[in-house]
């Protein structure tokens, strides 16, 4: 399962019908949630986030969670990360989820992600397309 991150509902939507129109949805079951849906707060800080996800075994799709202070999402990666914990994807340009071609290329490596996930345990974060 996916957790979107709080600020990408409407990326999601376009990502969800990129998956849709490419036929994914009939071979994989992809669900993406929001925090509304797993009654997260928005205003968690990354760290709980991090936790939240590890915790519920959800990968957080995320596009501008930083490393500014202690409680960043990339110093909870490296204070927290395990061998076994799901990786954070990414976006790496967030605003060119507008563009057909960038957005197809993210959902290319989202399904690869998925699909290979034992081969991403650990890594921390990675970032798509």
């Amino acid at each position: 399962k996916i957790l979107l991150d709080h600020h990408m509902k409407k990326q999601g939507i376009l990502l969800w019908g990129v998956l849709e129109n490419e036929g994914w949805l009939e071979l994989l079951e992809i669900p993406m949630l929001t925090f509304a849906d797993v009654g997260l707060p928005i205003d968690s800080s990354d760290r709980d986030v991090w936790r939240f996800v590890q915790k519920n075994r959800l990968i957080l799709l995320t596009g501008n969670r930083n490393n500014d202070g202690e409680d960043s999402l990339q110093q909870t990666i490296w204070d927290e990360n395990q061998p076994t914990s799901l990786p954070v994807v990414t976006i790496g340009v967030l605003d060119r989820i507008e563009e057909r071609v960038y957005r197809k290329q993210c959902v290319e490596r989202l399904v690869e992600i998925v699909l290979n996930i034992e081969n991403y345990l650990g890594v921390g974060r990675i970032y798509i397309p």
